[in-house]
């Protein structure tokens, strides 16, 4: 890839008087903005190059609104000079733009990559984009022990061994893991629990384990069930039952009954997993099959995960994208992205061809350095594995319309009763959780059209509680009136600082508070002296006896709402408070599980985790040692007489 860069932010003064090819024609749209647009696009045109690259079309607050690709860059950046003949959405693109940055490659392939990573890190506004890129969990088996380890592994595959994967879900590797317990006896203990152990543990017990920790098992004799286990994760569970079944008669016909059963265990372990795979994924071999459905302007895209001739799950996923994209061209799109993220299989088998196959084709081999292909399969067993995709991703689509259609609803509705201009379309709710006053955290949680959207949650350790804020800065301790009064004040004081004008759709419609009158004034409070008066704001309390269905409903300048017990809106109301009040306390659970593992002795200059730990170990905790003399706390192992002077001054004189 070349790392030739063209930018411009003011390319309509680099035309030297040139005819512009847009101007030919009478714009559509009759806005300034547009024409600017233009100019800056016919700016780049003279310099540009005719070969393969990327650009990326940016605004004036430097956010990029769309990333793509060409073989040909100068013929494609021109088709963008020309507004009557793109669609609305593109005409709004062009009317945005005030400079544009372009990288040139060496292949379209290589561009057809660029354009998958930037998309992912970027996520343009005006690009069809995967949402949800997580990864996926995959089974390790270890190679840097005596007696490799089987485990669940999700994340970077930097230790030595072999990784089977990915799993759609945690759930089907947790499945798999007891499967290969069963069958195969490995262990799941850590190298540091298995040096450790004297006598075997409960998995031995109930036929799960081989128990090696304590010699049950020699390594060559527990190797071989290794090799046994890599053989069943690489589609031979049949072979190898085959095997277990000639052992199990043999060890019957010798009257060794009791090796016999066993023997008869891990045979069962192995149908049952069997018995759980589709009648024709044989047929399949390894692949992923990927299957589109398109309905009411959304996309399922469903992708079932095959290895070995086995199921490893399945996961829907619904890009985002305009309502007039065609489904093949989603799909190419999501091809680039996820496998952006994923290592591909050789094999894909696609319900729909993409528009540029082959080239997709040739991107993802280069990116997988091996052969990758792309399969439309119109009969046989890989066709049937498609066609079932497909009902799926069709049902899933169905299912997300229709609780798109409920959402909306409720959104119409809780519009109505707040006495809204529109129904919102991000709903922001906060509350706080504390213990006594300490470890305090505020939570943010947000809701839209398509329900709850969790990678927009927010969390604010209260200030109050941390050591480095000025006195006169950090809010009193229980006080929950002023923790929600720095929560607002940092979630929007940051919001006017960084995006003052609104276009990158992270300001809410509506602010939902848990509480009364009390909160509801803070919010009104802030809000007033950050000069912000168009985020309408509520609060909502339970009844005086603190009962769920007894709500009021706080508004500025209005008497309390109360709702009917079964109204549909309390029960929208209901859910958003309690899914903010379960991320508060989660928070607030997970900063208090961290905190437990800290120690006074943590904050003195020069004790590290050994000098800590010998600390403890000869004192029993960190009060003993604050009540230590300066010998006693020099008789420890490591502790010099220098270092013994520090911890006995940390401790008694404030540090």
């Amino acid at each position: 890839m070349s790392v030739w860069n063209h930018v411009c932010h003011a390319a309509a003064d680099s035309r030297d008087g040139e005819p512009a090819a847009a101007l030919e024609s009478p714009l559509p749209i009759g806005e300034t903005s547009a024409i600017l647009g233009v100019a800056v696009i016919e700016g780049h045109l003279r310099t540009l190059p005719p070969g393969p690259g990327v650009y990326r079309m940016i605004n004036r607050a430097g956010d990029v609104l769309y990333v793509g690709k060409a073989k040909n860059l100068r013929k494609r950046v021109v088709s963008y000079t020309k507004p009557a003949r793109q669609p609305n959405r593109l005409r709004r693109m062009v009317s945005e733009t005030a400079s544009m940055e372009f990288v040139t490659t060496h292949t379209e392939a290589e561009a057809l990559l660029l354009e998958a990573n930037l998309i992912k890190r970027l996520k343009p506004r005006y690009n069809i984009l995967l949402r949800d890129d997580k990864s996926f969990p995959a089974i390790l088996v270890t190679g840097d022990h005596e007696f490799p380890q089987v485990l669940k592994h999700r994340g970077s595959r930097a230790r030595k061994g072999d990784y089977f994967g990915p799993f759609a879900s945690a759930w089907a590797v947790n499945e798999t893991l007891a499967t290969l317990q069963r069958a195969f006896l490995l262990r799941s203990c850590t190298d540091t629990v298995f040096a450790a152990r004297t006598r075997p543990c409960l998995l031995h017990q109930i036929k799960r384990c081989s128990a090696p920790c304590v010699g049950r098992i020699d390594a060559a004799r527990y190797n071989a069930l290794v090799e046994q286990a890599r053989e069943f994760l690489t589609g031979g569970s049949q072979a190898i039952q085959r095997q277990l079944a000639q052992h199990m008669q043999e060890a019957s016909d010798r009257l060794e009954f009791e090796a016999a059963a066993q023997l008869r265990d891990r045979i069962q372990a192995l149908t049952r997993v069997q018995a759980h795979q589709d009648v024709n994924l044989r047929g399949v071999g390894t692949a992923d099959v990927i299957a589109a459905h398109q309905a009411g302007g959304q996309t399922c895209i469903q992708v079932f995960f095959i290895r070995a001739g086995s199921n490893y799950g399945n996961r829907a996923y619904f890009p985002s994208h305009a309502r007039e994209e065609e489904l093949a061209e989603v799909l190419e799109a999501f091809l680039g992205q996820f496998y952006a993220a994923h290592p591909p299989p050789p094999t894909l088998l696609l319900s729909h061809r993409p528009p540029n196959a082959a080239l997709v084709a040739e991107a993802l081999s280069v990116r997988a350095g091996r052969r990758v292909s792309l399969v439309v399969p119109e009969r046989g067993e890989k066709h049937d594995v498609v066609r079932h995709a497909t009902a799926n991703a069709r049902d899933a689509l169905a299912r997300r319309l229709a609780e798109s259609t409920t959402q909306r609803q409720l959104l119409e509705g809780l519009a109505a009763c707040l006495d809204l201009d529109a129904p919102p379309r991000r709903i922001e709710v906060f509350d706080n959780s504390h213990i006594g006053g300490t470890q305090a955290v505020g939570a943010m949680i947000v809701a839209g059209a398509d329900g709850f959207m969790k990678s927009a949650y927010r969390k604010f350790n209260i200030r109050g509680d941390d050591a480095t804020v000025p006195e006169d800065e950090a809010t009193a301790p229980g006080d929950d009136y002023a923790m929600m009064r720095e929560v607002l004040t940092r979630r929007f004081a940051r919001a006017l600082k960084e995006d003052p004008e609104r276009r990158r759709e992270q300001w809410p419609d509506l602010v939902l508070i848990d509480g009364g009158a009390g909160q509801l004034g803070i919010a009104q409070e802030v809000f007033a002296e950050l000069g912000i008066d168009d985020v309408a704001v509520a609060a909502i309390a339970k009844g005086v006896d603190r009962n769920a269905g007894r709500e009021r409903i706080f508004l500025p300048g209005r008497p309390p709402i109360s709702l009917a017990p079964r109204d549909p809106i309390l029960y929208f109301l209901q859910r958003l408070r309690d899914e903010a009040h379960r991320f508060a306390i989660g928070t607030q659970r997970a900063r208090r599980t961290q905190g437990l593992g800290k120690s006074a002795l943590d904050a003195i200059p020069g004790i590290g985790a050994k000098r800590k730990r010998a600390l403890l170990h000869h004192f029993g905790s960190t009060g003993a040692v604050a009540e230590a003399g300066r010998t006693d706390i020099e008789a420890v192992d490591g502790i010099s007489r220098e270092i013994a002077n520090k911890i006995y001054e940390w401790f008694h004189s404030g540090g």
